[in-house]
Parts: C-alpha cells; structure tokens; sequence
C-alpha cells in the first residue's frame, strides 16, 4: 500500500470516529512528533557518540544529552519539550470529542497513539484495550 493509500485510509477511519479531516491530520502530526520523542528518549547513536533526552526531575525542563564514543565527557543542551506542546494539543482535540479517548504509547518500536470510543473500554484499563482502537500512525 502506498503512503498516500494509507494516510487516506487513516483519515476514513478517524472520521468515521468524528474527527475532521483538519483534526485527524493534527493527529497525525501529534503521533509523528510523539514518536520521534519517544526514539530520542530511548537514544540514537552513530560512529561517533549517542544522544538522548533527558527531563530534569526537579524543574521539569528537557535537555538532548550527547555522549561521544571517545570520551566520558557528555554535553546537555537545553531543547524544547517537543512531547509536552503535542500532548497539549491532543489534549485540545480530545476535549471536543467526549465520546473519545485517547492512548498515547511511549515505546518507540510501534504507533505512539491510538483513538478509541469510550464505549470500547467496556470497563477495561486503556492500556489492555487500546490495540483495538484506530492506531494514528501511517
């Protein structure tokens, strides 16, 4: 299936959820910028050193730390919290929906968010259920 076919199939299915075709490209935004986050907390590495995100527990402010392969020394430069801005605006997107919920799922190795009906959750934690629901990723 090509890219276009997907994302045109994953739109049908938010919409069909009764999000617009403005809110269900948000979301894909959201889950894109959810995911890359994800990766970076996890770590990235080349030849030359590895990086990841950190978020200082006391004051909340997230920072890209570098470590090179050649050396102990590693830097932290302070960096925007990419996470915390599409959790806002997911949060913004749910609030006119009622009837939705919403999964955000931190590993990195699969979708990062998911949209189901409350009426799915038949009681269940989100977190057992949240597969059945319409995976945002493309």
């Amino acid at each position: 299936m090509t890219k276009a076919k997907a994302r045109f199939h994953l739109y049908a299915r938010l919409q069909a959820l009764g999000l617009s075709y403005d809110e269900a490209d948000q979301l894909r935004r959201i889950e894109m910028t959810l995911q890359r986050w994800g990766e970076l907390e996890c770590g990235d590495s080349d030849n030359y050193g590895s990086q990841h995100v950190e978020r200082d527990e006391t004051t909340g402010k997230t920072f890209l730390v570098y470590q090179p392969h050649t050396s102990n020394e590693r830097s932290r430069t302070p960096i925007p919290d990419r996470e915390g801005g599409a959790l806002k605006r997911l949060a913004k997107i749910m609030a006119a929906h009622p009837g939705l919920v919403s999964y955000h799922q931190s590993d990195p190795r699969g979708c990062a968010l998911y949209i189901l009906r409350k009426s799915d959750l038949n009681g269940s934690p989100i977190d057992q259920v949240y597969p059945n629901g319409v995976a945002v990723c493309s």
